[in-house]
């Protein structure tokens, strides 16, 4: 009996792994987290003899899960935003989606920029879910100009959390938020420029 303890602390890891894995933010590390768990899970089977379970545990419960798992990941945590192909070279457009990169990454979000001729296509693809968020130059006289002059780009997004996210985070300055309920257009909001900023401006 004493000589099979070191199995003890091997069935251990199994509970100690499952409650990293539960309590894993980060979806990237659950994935590693996971491939351990089915590992440590594969050699309980064969410490205790059942080499045939280990092998579909490594197989199926493992390498299948993981795969499954690892496309479900990348394709929902990416963020399609669309743009206008002829601003994007710009240099505000640039400091723009630093700033969006740097928000989102903070949520574990990839951004993946979707470019469009014109304006009616973008708008379009935003009415039809192809994309998250869309973002132009402002029009002159449309959005609120920035303090001190310059160039400020609209910001429009389908999905309230991202609205949250950015309105938390994303300076005035930057862009001017807009949240299009699309079952609702009556319910879209928009943030204004904070009055001590406008009357600066």
């Amino acid at each position: 009996m004493s000589e099979q303890l070191y199995i003890i602390p091997i069935v251990l890891l199994l509970p100690l792994t499952g409650c990293m894995l539960v309590l894993q933010v980060n979806p990237y590390h659950a994935l590693v987290i996971r491939g351990i768990f089915g590992a440590i899970a594969a050699l309980v089977y064969v410490l205790f003899g059942a080499a045939d379970v280990a092998l579909t545990e490594a197989l199926v419960g493992t390498m299948l899960s993981i795969t499954l798992y690892a496309v479900a990941v990348r394709s929902s945590l990416s963020l399609r935003v669309g743009a206008i192909e002829d601003q994007l070279k710009a240099h505000t457009a640039r400091e723009l989606l630093s700033v969006l990169r740097a928000t989102f990454s903070k949520h574990h979000l990839r951004l993946e920029i979707v470019p469009y001729t014109n304006l009616l296509a973008m708008q379009a693809a935003l009415r039809a879910k192809e994309i998250h968020c869309s973002y132009v130059l402002s029009e002159p006289g449309g959005s609120p100009s920035p303090p001190g002059g310059g160039s400020r780009y609209d910001i429009q997004t389908r999905v309230s959390r991202l609205y949250e996210i950015m309105q938390a985070e994303v300076p005035p300055t930057k862009a001017y938020l807009r949240y299009i309920d699309l079952a609702n257009p009556d319910k879209s909001t928009e943030v204004p420029i904070p009055e001590a900023m406008e009357g600066k401006s």
